[in-house]
């Protein structure tokens, strides 16, 4: 299974599965990263934390514990 986490700034990948439940979830949900997006990993902080993505037009920063829960290909 690879993750948000494991895509390399510059690549961009397919959300296949939301992982996570209830809150984390939806959270992950209301930021626009639904099943079938297309994302653009921009950068990763020096430690990992967070990842910059670009999601449907627009920038967004993503904790790793959230990319961890977004499956893609």
């Amino acid at each position: 299974m690879k993750t948000l986490r494991d895509v390399q700034p510059g690549q961009t990948a397919r959300v296949i599965r939301l992982h996570g439940e209830g809150p984390v979830r939806r959270r992950i949900m209301d930021m626009g990263i639904t099943k079938g997006t297309d994302l653009t990993v921009r950068k990763v902080a020096p430690l990992g934390d967070p990842v910059e993505i670009t999601v449907r037009g627009y920038e967004l920063s993503v904790r790793k514990g959230d990319a961890d829960c977004i499956e893609v290909k």
